[in-house]
């Protein structure tokens, strides 16, 4: 049987545990990549490869999307981006923790829409709340679970 290693695509502009994702990805030998465009200085360290994009709106998403192979673990904030690198058979994750699977993408890119409709029409939505240490350290224990998951189903 041939194992690939997966590689964890983070969707960096405003990605709030970065620190988080590339302890746990030292712990599993796995390589992160972080997508960002010139806008933000990421730092290069070891088992981390840096790809800058131009500025554009969704430079760093159409990178993400056309380099990311099945079985890569995709962090985002966007539910669109979260949709397609699904598609392509990736796991996605938010910062926060929650896995975005077909049972909940529909639900939240329509909520997504419904909001965006009512911004368009003047009225207020509340954003999300601030990133907590206890967000930290949820997503953290997401990871380490998706990634021993995939480490237990390799070796059989």
């Amino acid at each position: 049987m041939v194992t690939t290693i997966p590689t964890i695509v983070v969707d960096a502009d405003a990605c709030p545990v970065k620190r988080q994702i590339v302890e746990t990805a030292r712990q599993f030998a796995v390589p992160v990549l972080m997508v960002a465009s010139y806008d933000h200085r990421l730092e290069p360290e070891t088992g981390v490869r840096i790809v800058q994009v131009d500025r554009s709106d969704q430079s760093v998403d159409l990178y993400i999307s056309n380099h990311v192979a099945r079985g890569d673990i995709v962090v985002t904030q966007d539910f669109g981006l979260a949709t397609i690198v699904l598609a392509k058979g990736a796991i996605a994750l938010s910062p926060r923790g929650q896995q975005y699977d077909d049972g909940n993408i529909d639900f939240l890119m329509a909520r997504r829409h419904e909001l965006a409709k009512l911004r368009r029409s003047g009225g207020r939505a509340k954003g999300p709340r601030a990133m907590t240490d206890e967000d930290r350290e949820q997503f953290q224990q997401k990871l380490t679970k998706v990634l021993r998951n995939r480490q237990e189903n390799d070796e059989r």
